[in-house]
């Protein structure tokens, strides 16, 4: 076991682990780290409690509410749950499905809302083993502190952990990301509400999410959501803006994608064979803003922490698509 004060992890921010054990916080006793809390099989809690490091990086998980195994996610180590994982998006995805033309502008408004209104910004990334296109800026943005964590280890995380169960201590970070995450958790309601508390009074959050797309992540697909209903699941946060992040056409071209699969029996030759139809996503540049959150393949809210809750009566009044 390296010493705590040499060991850090190989991510974009340089963060080192004496860095954020001030922040984190058993998910199993909610007990503090110390500054000594490294011991030679682990990251010990001030209650005792121990959680294994694999490759500098502590795996903070209360298996016993967790989708994870404890025993294969070490026999793994920490390797992503369907198999190796770019860090960053693959070219051809890139070229065939078009870039997200819409985090990196919020992200930027975030950053730019944070700079402005909060000394030394502690921004915190749900879902961060592969470094997203708005996710990208933030990371890009001086004066960001950025702390990253996925079920999976990778260069880019400080932490393996479950967004179920963050561990971090109450109203430690100033703002939170998480991008094409909520769709694989069992229970998005409880990950909000631990976005909720985690965040400081005021503080931001980013969430894009699918709506109209197939299923991608094998086993560990679980939800969708309409834009309203995204709103429902931040009800807890005054909006500051939501949208489309991609349209119908972008949603058309998927799901052809998936359909010859099916037909052919391989997702892999329905991708190779419908690749000359992409310009069906183009169809998202002049769509109605109404009938393409109606149609849309995924949504974004940006918002504020509150203490103000919405009530059921209050959502028709948020509805955004087609009346």
């Amino acid at each position: 076991m390296e010493d705590v004060t040499t060991m850090s992890i190989s991510k974009q921010s340089g963060q080192a682990l004496t860095d954020i054990l001030p922040l984190l916080r058993s998910p199993l006793c909610q007990a503090s780290f110390g500054s000594d809390a490294l011991s030679d099989d682990g990251l010990c809690a001030e209650n005792g409690t121990k959680f294994p490091i694999i490759d500098s990086q502590p795996v903070l998980v209360n298996f016993e509410n967790s989708i994870l195994d404890r025993d294969s996610l070490l026999a793994s180590k920490a390797t992503s749950l369907i198999g190796p994982r770019p860090v960053k998006r693959q070219l051809w995805k890139r070229i065939l499905l078009g870039r997200n033309t819409m985090s990196p502008k919020t992200a930027q408004d975030l950053a730019e809302r944070l700079r402005s209104q909060v000394p030394d910004p502690v921004v915190l990334i749900i879902g961060g083993g592969t470094v997203s296109d708005g996710a990208e800026v933030l990371y890009q943005t001086e004066g960001l502190r950025i702390i990253s964590f996925d079920v999976y280890a990778t260069p880019n995380t400080d932490f393996v952990a479950d967004a179920h169960d963050i561990p971090l201590k109450d109203q430690s970070v100033d703002a939170v990301w998480i991008e094409a995450v909520l769709e694989h958790v069992l229970s998005p309601h409880d990950v909000v509400e631990e976005i909720w508390r985690v965040l400081k009074p005021d503080g931001l959050v980013y969430a894009g999410t699918p709506f109209l797309q197939p299923v991608h992540e094998r086993a560990y697909d679980f939800t969708r959501f309409t834009e309203n209903g995204h709103r429902w699941l931040f009800r807890r946060f005054n909006l500051i803006e939501s949208g489309v992040v991609a349209g119908p056409g972008t949603a058309l071209f998927q799901i052809l994608r998936y359909a010859a699969g099916a037909l052919l029996g391989s997702r892999r030759w329905g991708s190779r064979l419908t690749a000359p139809f992409f310009w069906l996503r183009f169809i998202d540049l002049f769509s109605n803003r109404a009938h393409a959150s109606d149609a849309a393949s995924g949504v974004y809210f940006f918002g504020q922490k509150s203490q103000k809750t919405l009530k059921p009566k209050d959502m028709p009044g948020e509805f955004r698509g087609v009346r």
